[in-house]
């Protein structure tokens, strides 16, 4: 998949670090506490993407100047597999 240069996306373990939790919660503001899998995209050392699954749910999002470059593929392939 291509992605824009600067942009990776990763599957960082369980439980979130809090940074990340802050990011993604910021993205996903419904998610909750405990999750069962998690995507990121990363740009510039900030979160700009999330795709969190939980028992029962899931939410993704993606920053508004990112979206439609590839990235919430990208998340929905990372957080599956």
């Amino acid at each position: 998949m291509n992605l824009p240069a600067r942009v990776r996306v990763t599957r960082p373990p369980l439980p979130l670090a809090p940074a990340l939790k802050a990011a993604a919660g910021r993205l996903c503001p419904d998610a909750p506490e405990a999750l069962t899998g998690a995507a990121l995209a990363i740009a510039g050392g900030g979160v700009i993407g999330a795709h969190l699954r939980w028992e029962g749910g899931e939410a993704a999002n993606v920053e508004t100047g990112w979206r439609g470059r590839g990235i919430e593929e990208a998340l929905a392939q990372a957080v599956s597999g």
